[in-house]
């Protein structure tokens, strides 16, 4: 075993403290990464707060690691000391199902292993990315490509391919009308995704006040969901709703925007349950559907399309003692927009 230096947090209330983990000794097919950025994804407060269930303790939380191979098994053929990597959402699946074959681990049938908060099957609970080291099964593990930067990359490996995976599914590209709402963490990257694979891109966030970055970011459209008059003007114009945001919506009144055969698809997770009326998927034939994250395939597809689009995460780079404050300013959408952990600062 490896003693590593790492944050966690011992409970809902916080606060953030150092310690050090455990990390395990190399199996012939593990990599050892030394982590250089870490971004903080709304899913680790989420989590570290207790606000998705319960929780154990203390957590370490990050699932958006980048950084460097600094040893590897003897059956590793993937990788090599000094390969650029990351690390995502997930460190394991059983491998055998249909849906593993099928490249999409995330939804194992029998339960994927997250990077945090998961038990593995040596049955230790696993421990993220706010901290120095990792190892991971080859086979979790994806190449960085050259010309994106560690710490822009970070946020892609939950971010980028959480956003990426359903504007993929759901056929993004030239002549589609492709919404994004919310202009947060996801949703900063879902437009610059969806601009780079030629829709015709349209923000819909709470009020104006990010037009300027929604529009920098090559948004063709940036309108306020405030506005009643938006849901009017918009009405039977969309083929894609991406929508990022973790609260409740009025639902009907977004799928009222689709066109035939539209679809709004849920990336975002509020903890309270929604309704919507069935006519307002029935007329007009429009689905309302869910995503989460993709595969380690579709994850390494994600990251080469955003290094030949030149394509990485709006980032704020903390050290390690503004780890509680940066969950705070993420809760206050007070971030534009990813915060990225710098580990050197451990």
């Amino acid at each position: 075993m490896r003693t590593v230096t790492a944050y966690a947090t011992p409970g809902p209330e916080g606060p953030f403290a150092k310690t050090t983990i455990e990390r395990r000794d190399l199996e012939p097919g593990d990599v050892l990464i030394k982590i250089a950025f870490a971004g903080i994804c709304h899913s680790d407060i989420h989590t570290g707060r207790g606000e998705w269930g319960a929780t154990h303790y203390p957590l370490v939380p990050g699932h958006e690691i980048a950084g460097v191979v600094e040893e590897v098994g003897a059956g590793v053929t993937k990788y090599a000391v000094g390969d650029r990597v990351g690390v995502g959402c997930l460190v394991d699946s059983c491998r055998e199902c249909e849906n593993c074959k099928a490249g999409e681990e995330q939804y194992c049938l029998k339960g994927s292993t997250g990077t945090y908060g998961s038990v593995d099957k040596y049955g230790r609970h696993t421990d993220g990315g706010y901290s120095e080291y990792i190892v991971v099964d080859q086979d979790f593990v994806v190449r960085v490509p050259e010309g994106l930067g560690l710490d822009v990359a970070a946020p892609l490996l939950c971010a980028g391919i959480t956003v990426y995976s359903p504007l993929r599914h759901w056929n993004c590209g030239p002549g589609k009308r492709v919404a994004v709402v919310g202009m947060g963490g996801l949703g900063h990257m879902a437009v610059k995704i969806a601009v780079a694979m030629g829709a015709e891109v349209t923000v819909l966030s709470q009020s104006l006040s990010k037009e300027a970055d929604g529009k920098r970011l090559g948004a063709h459209h940036y309108f306020a969901t405030s506005d009643r008059a938006t849901f009017k003007q918009l009405r039977g114009t969309l083929d894609l709703i991406i929508n990022t945001v973790s609260a409740p919506l009025p639902l009907d009144s977004y799928l009222g925007m689709l066109r035939l055969d539209g679809a709004m698809v849920n990336v975002g997770a509020p903890p309270e349950p929604q309704s919507v009326r069935a006519f307002s998927l029935m007329g007009g034939r429009k689905s309302l559907a869910g995503s989460a994250i993709g595969g380690i395939r579709e994850t390494q597809e994600m990251l080469d399309f955003c290094a030949q689009h030149g394509l990485g995460a709006e980032i704020e780079v903390i050290d390690a003692a503004q780890i509680a404050e940066a969950w705070d300013r993420v809760v206050a959408s007070d971030v534009r927009y990813r915060f990225v952990i710098d580990t050197a600062t451990f």
